[in-house]
C-alpha cells in the first residue's frame, strides 16, 4: 500500500490501466460487468463540470475593471479565436491521415431518426439559464455566464459577490480533486470493461485515434505554436519552448492546468525581462490574462474534438463537408465544459452512437494528459501574443502567414500518416463473410429442399390447412430470391434469414419438419392456392393490392424507405427536396407495386425503372440508375456484400412499410394459430431478438465469448457445450 500511495498521480493512473487490461483479458467477458463502475466514475466527473464553468467564468471577467477588460479583451480575445481557427482548421484535416478501409455496418436505428436540427437560439441564447444548466446545453451556459462576467465588470460593490462564488469555485475544484484520486479505480474499471468485450478488430481502430492525435499534437506543440510566436514577435522559436516545457511537463504530470499558471505567468515575464519589455503594463496584463485565459477552451481541449471525426470514420459514415462549419462551431462552444460532456453532446448530435463514448475514454487515459500539456503551451503562447500585441509590438501579417503555413504542413503531414498508418497497420474487410456466413438464430427443424411441390387434392384444399400440414408432418414455406436479410443461402449451402428462423420456430410448435422451395411472388400466389405451399415468407411487404390476393398475418416488422446509393454520391442526397431539383434522376424500384407508387409520389420528375434486380443493380452492371429504393433496414445487409454503397433516408422521406407471412385465403383457422404465434413471439421478446441479431447485426447470445486467458489457457469457468475455442 505504501508503495503504491508513493506513486505519481500519473503513475497510479498508468497502473489503474494496466491493472484493468491485464484484469479484462484474464477473465473475458464477465469483466464487462464493471462498466457499472466505469458510469458511475464518468458521473462523477460529469458532476462539477458545468457549475465550475458558471462560476470560473464570472469571477474571471467581473474581478477585471473596463479599461483594462476592454484592452486585454480585444487584443487577448482575438487571439485565443485565433487559435482556436488554427486548430479547427487543423481538426477538419484529420481525416486526411485515416486510412481508406473500406467499412460498412449493418442497419442502425439513428439512419432513420429524425436528424438533429441545429438550433443556435436554443444551444447559445439561454432564456432560462436553469433550464440550461438541467439539460446540460454547454453552450447557452457558457453564453450567460460571459454575460453576466462583463456585467459585473460597471458594478460597484461586487467583492463580495466575487469572493463567495470563488470560494465556490475552489469547493469544486476540491471536489473535482477527490473525483481526481478515484481516477485509476475508474479507469481500472473503464479499461477491464473495455478489454474483456471489445474484439480486436475494434481495439486496432482505436491506435489510428492516438496514432492519428499524437501526430496532430506533436505538430502543434512543438512547432505551429511555438513557431506563430517567433515569427510574430521578438521572442525566438528556442525560448518559447524552454520556457514553457516546465509547465507542460509538470501539466502533464499533474493531470491540470490550474498548478502551473503561476509557472506560465512567471515564464512569461521572464522573457519580457530578457527582451527588456518588462513594464507594469506588460506585467497586469499576464498576471490578469492568464488566470482569465484558462477559463476559455484550451488548443489541447479543441483537439480532443478530433476523437467525433474518428467515430464517424470509425462506424464508416464519415461526416462530410457540409458538415465541417457545423462540428467546428458546435465545438468551439461545447469545449468550453468537460470532454466527458462535451463528447457525448457531439456524438448525439451527429447521430453517432453513444456507445463510442466508452472508446474516447479508454483513449482518453493517453489524450487527456497530452492535452493538458498542450494547454500549458497554449497558456504561454496566447500570454506572449497578448502582451507583444498590447505593446504594439506584434507583426499581424507574420502572424496570419504563419497560421496558413502551420495549417498546409500539418495537413502534409497527417496525409503521410494515413500512407504510413495504412501500410503498417494490417487491415482486411470482412464485411461480406460475417453476412453470408451467418446461422439461423433458433433451433432448426429438419429440412428438405424442394424444387417442385405437388399440389394438393381438391379435397385437402378444402380441408383445414393446420390438419394438412399436422398429417403431412411438414410445413410447406416458399422463400423468394435476393432477400437478404429475411431469406437467402448462406456459405455453407443452408437457406437462412429472419424470416427462416420464423419459419423453423412455427414448423417447431407444429412438430413437424420443413419443406423450402424458392420462388416468385407471382407464382407463390398460385403455389398458396392449390396447395403447393403452406406460406410464403421473405419480409413480404404488405400492400392493399396484395392482400386481395393473400391472407397476410398481422405484421411482425415495420420498415422504413430508403435508397442505395454509391458510397461517394451519398451527399447528393441530403433531403427529399434536393432529390426533387435534381433533373434526369433514375431511381430503380424493385419488388412490390406499393413501394414503386410510393417512390413515383414522392419523385414526380424521376425515371422509375423496374425491370432491374438489387444484385444487378449493386454488381453495376446497368448503367445510369442513380439510386435504388430499398427497406432501409434490410438494405443495410447489401451494403455490407457491397461496401461502395450506402443506404440513406434523405430528410422529408419518412415512409413506414410493414412485413407480415402470407397464407392461404380461407383458412381463417390456420391465420388464427399464425396469428396467435407471431402475437406472443412479439410479447416473448423473440421477434425483438431476431431483429436485433438479421437486421442490426448484434448476436450477444449467439457470438463465441471473447478470448481470455482464463478460459482459453486455464480451461476455468467453461460450461459444456459452450466451451471457448482452445487457444493454438
Amino acid at each position: 500500500m505504501r508503495i503504491l500511495l508513493g506513486l505519481s498521480p500519473i503513475a497510479r493512473v498508468l497502473l489503474g490501466l494496466a491493472l484493468g487490461v491485464f484484469f479484462g483479458v484474464f477473465i473475458g467477458e464477465p469483466a464487462g460487468v464493471l462498466s457499472i463502475g466505469g458510469d458511475i466514475y464518468i458521473r462523477l466527473l460529469q458532476m462539477t463540470v458545468l457549475p465550475y464553468v458558471l462560476v470560473s467564468l464570472i469571477v474571471g471577467l467581473g474581478g477585471l475593471d473596463a479599461e483594462m477588460a476592454r484592452r486585454i479583451g480585444l487584443r487577448g480575445g482575438g487571439m485565443i479565436l485565433m487559435l482556436w481557427a488554427v486548430v479547427l482548421a487543423i481538426l477538419v484535416c484529420l481525416p486526411l491521415a485515416y486510412p481508406h478501409w473500406t467499412s460498412a455496418a449493418f442497419f442502425s436505428t439513428s439512419l432513420i431518426e429524425e436528424p438533429t436540427q441545429f438550433d443556435p437560439l436554443t444551444l447559445y441564447i439561454p432564456a432560462n439559464p436553469f433550464y440550461s444548466l438541467g439539460h446540460t446545453i454547454v453552450p447557452a451556459v457558457v453564453a450567460f455566464a460571459i454575460m453576466l462576467g462583463l456585467a459585473l465588470i460597471s458594478v460597484d460593490d461586487k467583492r463580495g459577490l466575487l469572493k463567495g462564488l470563488g470560494n465556490i469555485s475552489d469547493a469544486l475544484m476540491k471536489i473535482a480533486s477527490f473525483v481526481g484520486k478515484l481516477a485509476p479505480i475508474g479507469i481500472f474499471a473503464i479499461a477491464a470493461s473495455a478489454a474483456g468485450t471489445l474484439r480486436v478488430e475494434e481495439l486496432s481502430r482505436l491506435q489510428v485515434f492516438l496514432w492519428v492525435y499524437l501526430a496532430a499534437w506533436c505538430m502543434l506543440a512543438f512547432w505551429v505554436l511555438p513557431a506563430l510566436v517567433a515569427w510574430a514577435t521578438p521572442f525566438s522559436f528556442r525560448e518559447v519552448l524552454r520556457e514553457s516545457q516546465v509547465a507542460m511537463v509538470t501539466a502533464f504530470a499533474t493531470g491540470t492546468v490550474l498548478v502551473v499558471l503561476p509557472m506560465i505567468a512567471e515564464s512569461c515575464k521572464k522573457l519580457l525581462e530578457e527582451h527588456e519589455f518588462d513594464s507594469v503594463e506588460g506585467r497586469t496584463t499576464i498576471d490578469v490574462l492568464t488566470p482569465t485565459a484558462y477559463s476559455f477552451p484550451s488548443v489541447g481541449t479543441l483537439l480532443g474534438l478530433g476523437f467525433v471525426l474518428f467515430a464517424a470514420w470509425y462506424v464508416g459514415t464519415p461526416l462530410s463537408v457540409s458538415q465541417y462549419p457545423s462540428f467546428a462551431l458546435l465545438g468551439a462552444f461545447t469545449a468550453f465544459g468537460s470532454m466527458a460532456v462535451a463528447i457525448p453532446f457531439m456524438l448525439d448530435f451527429f447521430s453517432l452512437s453513444a456507445d463510442l463514448f466508452q472508446l474516447y475514454l479508454l483513449g482518453s487515459v493517453v489524450t487527456a494528459r497530452f492535452a493538458t500539456a498542450m494547454a500549458a503551451m497554449h497558456g504561454v503562447v496566447v500570454c506572449l501574443l497578448t502582451v507583444t500585441a498590447v505593446m504594439g509590438k506584434l507583426r499581424l501579417q507574420a502572424l496570419l502567414r504563419g497560421c496558413g503555413i502551420g495549417i498546409a504542413a500539418t495537413a502534409a503531414v497527417l496525409f503521410a500518416m494515413g500512407l504510413l498508418l495504412a501500410w503498417a497497420i494490417p487491415y482486411a474487410y470482412t464485411g461480406e463473410e460475417t453476412v453470408v456466413s451467418m446461422k439461423l438464430y433458433g433451433e432448426p427443424v429438419s429440412v428438405r429442399q424442394v424444387e417442385a411441390p405437388v399440389p394438393l387434392s381438391i379435397a385437402d384444399r378444402e380441408r383445414s390447412r393446420l390438419d394438412v400440414i399436422s398429417e403431412r408432418g411438414t410445413l410447406r414455406v416458399g422463400y423468394p430470391p435476393e432477400r437478404l436479410p429475411y431469406a437467402f443461402r448462406s456459405s455453407a449451402g443452408d437457406v437462412v434469414g429472419l424470416d427462416l428462423d420464423l419459419a423453423h420456430k412455427i414448423a417447431r410448435e407444429f412438430g413437424v419438419g420443413l419443406e423450402l422451395t424458392r420462388i416468385g411472388w407471382e407464382e407463390s400466389i398460385l403455389a398458396l392456392e392449390d396447395g403447393r405451399l403452406d406460406m410464403v415468407v421473405g419480409g413480404n411487404a404488405v400492400t392493399p393490392k396484395r392482400a386481395a390476393m393473400v391472407a397476410f398475418t398481422r405484421p411482425y416488422l415495420d420498415k422504413s424507405l430508403g435508397f442505395a446509393v454509391l458510397d461517394y454520391r451519398r451527399d447528393e442526397f441530403p433531403s427529399l427536396e434536393s432529390m426533387k431539383r435534381k433533373t434526369g434522376l433514375r431511381v430503380l424500384a424493385p419488388g412490390s407495386g406499393y413501394y414503386r407508387d410510393v417512390i413515383e409520389n414522392l419523385l414526380p420528375n424521376a425515371e422509375i425503372v423496374s425491370n432491374v434486380t438489387p444484385r444487378s443493380f449493386f454488381r453495376r452492371e446497368v448503367e445510369d440508375i442513380d439510386l435504388m429504393g430499398v427497406e432501409a433496414e434490410g438494405g443495410a445487409a447489401w451494403t455490407l456484400i457491397y461496401p461502395d454503397f450506402s443506404i440513406i433516408v434523405p430528410s422529408g422521406i419518412r415512409v413506414k412499410g410493414s412485413s407480415a407471412i402470407a397464407l392461404p385465403k380461407g383458412q381463417e383457422d390456420y391465420l388464427r394459430f399464425v396469428d396467435a404465434w407471431i402475437d406472443v413471439s412479439i410479447k416473448s421478446g423473440f421477434i425483438e431478438q431476431l431483429e436485433r441479431y438479421w437486421i442490426h447485426g448484434q448476436d450477444d447470445a449467439r457470438k463465441q465469448p471473447r478470448w481470455s486467458i482464463m478460459g482459453n489457457v486455464l480451461g476455468w469457468g467453461q460450461v459444456e457445450g459452450k466451451r471457448a475455442p482452445k487457444a493454438n
